[in-house]
């Protein structure tokens, strides 16, 4: 197979996935303004915002919503705080066990939630935090812990050390290097690591689906799932307009951070001057 061949033929394989990722959008964006929409692409007869208009009266949407970002902005801030404070004895000190405890660290990011859902439950249940909407934001910071110290760490790593020796020369305590050296080199790696895990807790149907059991309590991820009726009957245009909505905050926030993510690290010459 010649090169020109091999080069069509990866057009046509890159084509292909972008379909199967851009046709269910064109569906979601259709269906959320047809007042008669169904699981098929189609043109509607006649375009409405009602869909959106019925959502977004529903008090129970609305709170659902809020709560979802609630449990997730909260979680997002406990890890990427901790994650920092963690990673800096990890990247700065010489630790004997520093290997062995990385290892395991990478071991948890690959150790899937629902291997440990039913002990976290017993033991929430033995708490009493069990349908606590704080017990699902330390359940969900302590399982994106792993990930976003892995990465933090080595985000930290880029950082030369010569910056944070010269601020302890003119004075600078560890935790004062951290706050004005440290963090805001390090600023685009932070936004990487908050869009991560606000990411993967609003999209988390699973963890709150099981340790919530109020109904007031249900975040947007489970709320989605009052479209599907009883034998198979499905609200497709409510559904549609509320999954729009529901992926707005993930595409906002990575609006607003992709001017810092996209400058990536630019540090090898700061310790110079």
């Amino acid at each position: 197979m010649s090169n020109k061949q091999t080069k069509y033929l990866q057009y046509i394989v890159v084509s292909f996935m972008a379909l199967t990722f851009v046709l269910p959008l064109v569906w979601l964006v259709i269906a959320s303004l047809d007042p008669n929409a169904s699981d098929s692409l189609k043109a509607p007869v006649s375009w409405t915002l009602g869909n959106y208009i019925s959502v977004l009266t529903d008090r129970d949407n609305l709170n659902a919503y809020w709560i979802g970002f609630v449990i997730s902005f909260f979680q997002s801030l406990i890890v990427v705080g901790l994650s920092c404070l963690a990673a800096y004895p990890l990247s700065r000190y010489r630790l004997s066990y520093k290997k062995a405890f990385m290892n395991i660290i990478l071991f948890m990011t690959a150790l899937p939630m629902i291997a440990v859902i039913v002990p976290v439950y017993k033991m929430y249940l033995n708490l009493g935090i069990l349908d606590s909407i704080w017990g699902v934001i330390m359940y969900l910071t302590a399982s994106s812990l792993p990930y976003g110290l892995w990465l933090m760490k080595n985000f930290m790593d880029a950082v030369p050390k010569e910056l944070e020796e010269a601020a302890w020369v003119d004075g600078a305590t560890t935790m004062e290097s951290i706050v004005h050296i440290i963090l805001p080199l390090m600023f685009p790696g932070i936004c990487s690591v908050f869009i991560y895990t606000f990411s993967r807790s609003w999209g988390n149907f699973f963890v709150p689906y099981i340790l919530l059991s109020s109904a007031n309590k249900m975040p947007a991820s489970v709320q989605l799932y009052q479209f599907f009726g009883q034998y198979g009957l499905i609200d497709y245009g409510p559904l549609a307009a509320y999954s729009v909505i529901y992926t707005l905050p993930s595409i906002v926030l990575y609006i607003l951070s992709q001017r810092y993510m996209s400058k990536g690290f630019n540090m090898s010459g700061a310790a110079k001057g």
